[in-house]
């Protein structure tokens, strides 16, 4: 069981639900953070990996058999475990910044208000593996109905998440605002319906705020 958790200051993470357009603004913040001279490790959950990205096909596709949700979370978990050792924790000691597409706060809001598992679940599984959390999260907050219109236009063959039906979408956006609710200075809602030439604009300047504090670790 971990004993303590630390809030890393080189450490931020992009949530959104499906089509919110993390990538874009991922690329830009690496963009803006290399140019002041840093150096960044992108990665992402599930995943990040050699041993994750194989767990991250097993979510997405779901193989010869219906994945149960106490599996999919524990999956979940189990990734974010192996992501955590292998990954995250050496860049940090690197001296890396870390932008992670999506981290312990997708728990809460795809198995925990989407699936309906029980939040105290979670945490418990949190406090089992999670060490290391980012100091800042960017919310791209999106229209439900715009947001799955946004990736089903995408190329390429659905996952088994992105045919999920609204309702479990709206849970989903609802899991991540009550979040953002409950730790407004981490969470960072920025608003994903904007042309993302000013989606990126907000976000870039939320990050430029967020690297003026002493950064001790």
């Amino acid at each position: 069981m971990i004993e303590t958790q630390t809030s890393h200051p080189r450490f931020l993470s992009i949530e959104g639900g499906e089509g919110a357009g993390k990538s874009s603004l991922i690329r830009a913040i690496q963009d803006q953070l290399a140019a002041q001279g840093h150096t960044v490790t992108l990665t992402r959950e599930p995943g990040g990996t050699p041993v994750a990205e194989r767990i991250r096909e097993v979510l997405l596709t779901g193989g010869e058999e219906a994945i149960c949700d106490h599996a999919e979370l524990l999956l979940m978990f189990a990734a974010r475990a192996q992501h955590l050792e292998h990954v995250i924790r050496p860049a940090l000691a690197r001296g890396d910044y870390v932008i992670c597409d999506r981290f312990i706060d997708s728990s809460y809001a795809y198995q925990g208000a989407g699936r309906g598992m029980p939040l105290d679940t979670i945490a418990s599984l949190e406090r089992m593996v999670v060490d290391v959390v980012p100091s800042l999260t960017l919310l791209l907050d999106l229209d439900v109905k715009q947001g799955t219109q946004r990736a089903r236009s995408r190329p390429g063959t659905p996952d088994r998440i992105e045919v999920e039906h609204q309702a479990f979408f709206e849970r989903v956006r609802q899991g991540y605002r009550s979040r953002a609710d409950a730790d407004p200075e981490r969470i960072r809602v920025i608003d994903a319906s904007q042309p993302m030439k000013h989606v990126q604009q907000d976000a870039l300047s939320v990050v430029a705020d967020w690297m003026e504090l002493p950064c001790s670790a």
